[in-house]
């Protein structure tokens, strides 16, 4: 008998029960009032938190063999792209080298990454990490083990999938008998920082002299604060868009191209704001002027960024930061990095101290005057000063650089997540930790962003968050009840909005601080 034997109608009827050469019987219909509407499986719907897991979102995930994705062009050419110029770079250092045992440690590193590189464009199998002595040998094969096993490159989640081949990479020195600690992009982001000049020299110009009011605003309470928050908001902006430059997706821009992205200028400002599609910028500046009243003597509360890209994003991270520990909103800020290279660009502590060392002491920019360079000079000078002070403090813990998203940091760092309970404002910048938060999956547009980053919100003690992102990669929240429209508009109109670069989002959650932190 067919299964299709359930009609809805008007009355119970029987038809005669012959049946046909292919043994069918006639149909029963039944008047069926009370069983459940039936769902429109069209829509995208979430998961129930008791179904989620890294393999399993919130809302389905992006994966490899997703061709509508930029995970499918990540995995497919990026990734392997990005390990060949790797090689590259490894075989540069090889060249310059005069000890045979150096040479031959470090190409046995070169014939791990091929394999690696094999492995990617052949599609292998994620395997477990080899125990080379790393803190997080444990929590990789933990989640490897539990949600990963027997996946490949192509149908494990993008996320997962990308931070893994960045682990396998970290390998391929940590097994060394020498290398354990070189970084294969460290060339790259060195050299994308000398190009960016004019836009250095932009910021430095301005900021080298401490911050003052202006004159005439002296002793004009309201005034001053205003001032202070158009401040704030331009150099939010500044800070935003100094994530344009991540190495991973503009790896063969030209200099004019480099440019034209790190444009600090008024003028380029204005126009760009219009191009931040979900901007929570004034509920942004209603927590940080709160802080001004807190920490010692009313000199202000604590700030966290979560960073992203070395170089010229670092050093926008740093003028931000050094405006709110000037103006008083700040009295402590923690940079939290990366303890070895991660998705190219991403800061370690050794571009955090070459960033300061080479401000004081390098010589980057030959064309540069006197003047410039005393600039810049006076900036890592005071910079350098937060350092010793304290107010400046450089973290790395292990859990930045595993598969896990940020809605498992509650549970698999707990320490880590008791210590930003502790802040009153936890700044992520960038795309990769924007997917982290945000579990990285098709999360509707109009999504709200306190929903899309989980536990990051929910859960007691969570601190205040703010996601500084623009966008290049496929997930999108947080635009509003008509996001969804507008993210359908850009659609039809630009094709690879999403992938740009040229939108952003600025978004806000106020988590639920002064909470006791739990754990179950």
């Amino acid at each position: 008998m067919r299964p299709d034997i359930l009609r809805t109608a008007s009355s119970v009827s029987a038809a005669p029960a012959s049946g046909g050469p292919d043994g069918d019987f006639g149909k029963m219909q039944l008047n069926l009032r009370n069983l459940p509407q039936k769902m429109d499986f069209t829509k995208t719907l979430p998961a129930t938190p008791g179904s989620i897991n890294p393999d399993n979102p919130p809302w389905p995930a992006f994966r490899g063999y997703h061709t509508f994705s930029f995970a499918n062009a990540t995995m497919g050419h990026r990734l392997p792209t990005i390990l060949g110029k790797a090689i590259e770079d490894v075989l540069c250092t090889v060249n310059a080298l005069s000890a045979e045992d150096d040479i031959i440690d470090l190409l046995a590193c070169v014939k791990r990454m091929e394999v690696l590189k094999a492995e990617m464009e052949g599609n292998g199998s994620l395997r477990t990490i080899i125990d080379d002595g790393e803190a997080d040998v444990a929590m990789w094969n933990k989640e490897i083990a539990k949600w990963f096993l027997g996946k490949d490159f192509m149908n494990a989640t993008w996320l997962f999938a990308e931070a893994y081949k960045y682990r396998r990479l970290r390998e391929c020195f940590t097994v060394s008998q020498k290398w354990a600690d070189y970084d294969v992009f460290f060339r790259q982001k060195c050299d994308t920082f000398s190009r960016s000049s004019d836009a250095v020299f932009e910021l430095s110009m301005r900021f080298a002299e401490p911050y003052q009011h202006a004159v005439d605003l002296s002793g004009k309470q309201h005034d001053m604060m205003e001032a202070e928050r158009l401040m704030f908001m331009e150099l939010t902006q500044i800070c935003l868009w100094g994530n344009s430059t991540d190495l991973s997706l503009l790896i063969n821009m030209t200099e004019e191209q480099i440019k034209s992205l790190q444009s600090t200028g008024g003028e380029a400002l204005a126009a760009t704001e219009k191009n931040i599609l979900g901007n929570h910028m004034d509920r942004l500046w209603k927590i940080v002027k709160g802080m001004k009243a807190k920490g010692t003597e009313g000199k202000g509360g604590r700030v966290d960024f979560v960073l992203d890209n070395a170089g010229f994003e670092l050093y926008c991270d740093c003028v931000y930061a050094d405006f709110l520990i000037q103006a008083g909103f700040a009295s402590v800020i923690r940079f939290h990095g990366k303890r070895y290279p991660w998705f190219v660009s991403d800061v370690t502590r050794k571009d955090w101290e070459w960033l300061l060392n080479t401000m004081v002491y390098g010589y980057l920019f030959p064309q540069a005057s006197d003047v410039e360079r005393e600039s810049i000079r006076r900036l890592g000078l005071r910079w350098k000063k937060y350092v010793q002070e304290g107010k400046w403090v450089y973290e790395q813990h292990p859990f930045w650089c595993t598969g896990y998203t940020f809605w498992d940091l509650h549970s698999e760092a707990p320490d880590l997540f008791l210590h930003l309970s502790h802040s009153d404002l936890v700044i992520f910048k960038g795309d990769l930790n924007h997917r982290k938060l945000t579990y990285d999956c098709a999360a509707p547009a109009s999504t709200r962003f306190d929903e899309a980053i989980g536990s990051m919100a929910s859960a007691p003690g969570a601190p205040k968050v703010c996601s500084m992102r623009t966008i290049k990669s496929d997930v999108v929240v947080g635009l509003g009840e008509d996001g969804d429209a507008i993210a359908a508009k850009l659609d039809s109109e630009e094709g690879g909005w999403k992938i740009s670069g040229k939108y952003a989002v600025v978004l806000v959650s106020e988590g639920r601080p002064g909470e006791t932190v739990r754990f179950a």
